[in-house]
Order: structure tokens, then C-alpha cells, then sequence
């Protein structure tokens, strides 16, 4: 395989790569590291390539795996935990704040999600991917995934309904 052909294989998928280690480590350094990791570990396997059925679910789950032995390892204390929400300078300070308070917000939220959740609705909700492969990244039955991306919603909406109802009679 050509440098261009896994170029062309690999990039596609790139940023989705990049999401999911983004949402598992927080951090966008500790997210490009992982990524640039999962790259090299495709590129050094590259014969092994063309035997995979999906190498863009394979790929998510090295990168699934690789975050959480990150997170388990000694690494993991020195995580620095970094938010950088989004920013429009066209719009009011008010606006920006409001947007910052519900990224925030929504934020917090995910990451109360147990794990296996949180990842569950960044593929699905976040990364559009199916729930087959879903499945086979998760290394779990669809049903099991339908039963826990709906938990992660209704914990969610709960939640959101919780925030913006309190104090409404």
C-alpha cells in the first residue's frame, strides 16, 4: 500500500477519530496525540489493512481503547482537562455567554454519563455511525446499544428538563 492510498483511506475518517479521543480525554492536546498515535499504529499494520472489513470501525475502536488505557494509566493524572466552547465574534457578549453556558451545561452532563453511555451517544449522536457499527466497535449487541444510547437521552433530557423547568409552576 502507497502512502497515497492510506492517505486516502485514512483521512475520511481523520476527524472522527479525532472527536471520539476528544470527548474520552477532554483535552484537544491529549486528543491529537491519540490520534496521531492510532494513525501511526495504522500506517506501522498497514499490510494488515486490506484483511479488515471496516478499517474506519477499526480504527474507532483502537481509538476507544487507546483513550481508555490512557485514562487507566499513571498518564492519566497529568490530563490537563481543557474546554475550549465554541466562539462567534459576530454575536453579543450575552449570546456568547449563553451559548458558553449551555455547551457548558450539556458538557457536564455527558461526562455524569457512564462510559460505556457517553461513547454510545458520541458515535451515534454526535459521529452519525450506525448502530451495527456501533456494535462492532463497542464489541456489544445492537439491541444493548439502542437499550443504552436511549438510557443516555432520557438521562439527558431529564436533566435538561430538570435545569430549565426549575423554579416553573
Amino acid at each position: 500500500m502507497t502512502s497515497t492510498e492510506f492517505t486516502s483511506l485514512v483521512m475520511p475518517f481523520k476527524d472522527k477519530v479525532f472527536r471520539l479521543a476528544r470527548r474520552l480525554l477532554v483535552s484537544n492536546e491529549e486528543a491529537e496525540d491519540a490520534t496521531q498515535e492510532i494513525l501511526m499504529k495504522l500506517w506501522s499494520n498497514q499490510s494488515k489493512i486490506s484483511s479488515y472489513n471496516n478499517v474506519e470501525a477499526f480504527a474507532m475502536t483502537m481509538t476507544k481503547n487507546f483513550c481508555l488505557d490512557r485514562l487507566k494509566s499513571k498518564q492519566a493524572q497529568n490530563l490537563k482537562i481543557v474546554h475550549s466552547n465554541y466562539q462567534d465574534h459576530s454575536v453579543s457578549l450575552q449570546k456568547q455567554v449563553e451559548l458558553s453556558d449551555s455547551l457548558s451545561w450539556v458538557g457536564k452532563m455527558l461526562e455524569q454519563l457512564p462510559e460505556q453511555q457517553k461513547m454510545i451517544l458520541q458515535l451515534r449522536d454526535i459521529e452519525a455511525y450506525e448502530f451495527d457499527e456501533i456494535a462492532e466497535i463497542m464489541e456489544m449487541n445492537p439491541t444493548a446499544i439502542r437499550v443504552a444510547l436511549s438510557r443516555a437521552r432520557k438521562t439527558i433530557r431529564e436533566q435538561l428538563t430538570k435545569t430549565h423547568n426549575y423554579g416553573v409552576k
